[in-house]
């Protein structure tokens, strides 16, 4: 009941898929991908699909329709875990895939996570015309629509005025309970004790964000809590920015979601942390968000500075959390993860600019 979403009467029913794909290369994994495609993607032909790893940590099938059909060369990428992305000519799909236990996920009380959400959930699918495509980054014309697509989905009320609270706490505990201790191959072990902060440092940085980012007054809302720009689709026909892989969303703090978008301003792949926002590029952002929340909760669109101040403060701070959060996810990985990425030196990365960021952000004060 925690992350309950109502759905509104005449909704279109969400498909489900019970369809296991192997992480492993080899034919088992062919197999489940070639199943999923059965259901997704009929008219593709399973001899010219091909498959291969792209990204830190998604797989991404190709192949062709058949003949008469426009579009062309279509895809479908697996993303972190078990999302299923299919991008055709004329619509998007969403679908979380059903994966073997790892020991991880053995062990894990999430279920599946942190690698993606609950066996058996839906597929969501949303409509997008041949000119939509991934953002290769965050242009800053597209900023606005972002902004604004953020605070529709934030604005989605829960069911029956029902009260959600956020699990980022005890999701965030769970995480903790699972990432390793050591590693077996001896250099990277002594990596990982080098430049990992030991347990117990991360508990009590655990507990410190829980008490001092509980008390920043920031509501709890539907997120997407994954903002990358890899999850932005832009249609420039339509001008507009629709958000994929909804696995990692749920009720949490509205600062949080925002946080952890302009973290992910820094990429991926390589990461660089000079092209988190600056404040003037932040509060352009942060205004354009007030405006859109305030015009969908039916409050008019005058935005105040004491109000772009605020979150702005919330924001940056709460991105601690976010950085805290995937590095946490990032060592799980690093033990159990197939896929070829380096997944320990992105954890040493998002812990390293949490420290540094600590000390910064932690001196801005909430106006009065």
């Amino acid at each position: 009941m925690s992350n309950y979403i109502h759905v509104p009467p005449g909704s279109p029913e969400v498909p489900k898929l019970d369809i296991t794909v192997s992480e492993r290369e080899g034919p088992g994994y062919r197999q489940g991908a070639l199943q999923l495609l059965r259901r997704l993607r009929p008219h593709w032909r399973p001899e010219e699909v091909t498959l291969q790893v792209r990204g830190s940590a998604g797989r991404l099938a190709r192949g062709c329709g058949s003949p008469g059909r426009q579009g062309g060369e279509r895809q479908a990428r697996q993303g972190r875990g078990r999302a299923a992305i299919v991008r055709g000519s004329c619509r998007l799909v969403s679908s979380p895939l059903s994966l073997p236990p790892s020991p991880a996920r053995r062990r894990s009380p999430l279920r599946g996570a942190p690698f993606a959400g609950r066996p058996g959930g839906g597929a969501g699918r949303r409509a997008a015309s041949p000119a939509a495509s991934f953002l290769p980054s965050f242009h800053p014309s597209l900023l606005p629509l972002i902004a604004r697509q953020l605070a529709k989905i934030h604005t989605i009320h829960a069911h029956n005025g029902w009260i959600p609270k956020s699990n980022l706490w005890l999701k965030m505990g769970k995480y903790f309970s699972l990432i390793p201790t050591e590693f077996a191959d001896e250099e990277v072990n002594k990596r990982f004790l080098r430049d990992i902060p030991s347990p117990q440092v991360l508990q009590e940085e655990m507990a410190w964000m829980k008490e001092r980012l509980s008390n920043l007054g920031s509501p709890v809302v539907l997120c997407h809590n994954d903002l990358l720009c890899k999850n932005i689709i832009y249609n420039k026909k339509r001008g507009d920015v629709q958000f994929i892989d909804y696995e990692y969303s749920g009720y949490n703090y509205l600062a949080y979601d925002i946080g952890n978008h302009f973290n992910e301003f820094a990429g991926v792949n390589e990461v660089d942390y000079s092209l988190y926002p600056n404040r003037k590029l932040q509060e352009q952002w942060l205004r354009s968000y007030l405006e859109a929340y305030k015009e969908y909760k039916g409050f008019g669109t005058e935005v105040s500075e004491k109000e772009v101040e605020v979150l702005y403060v919330q924001v940056n701070q709460f991105a601690l959390a976010s950085h805290f959060f995937w590095g946490l996810w990032a060592l799980i990985q690093a033990k159990y993860s197939t896929i070829d990425f380096d997944f320990l030196g992105y954890a040493i990365v998002r812990f390293n600019q949490y420290f540094k960021m600590k000390l910064e952000v932690m001196a801005l004060t909430l106006p009065e």
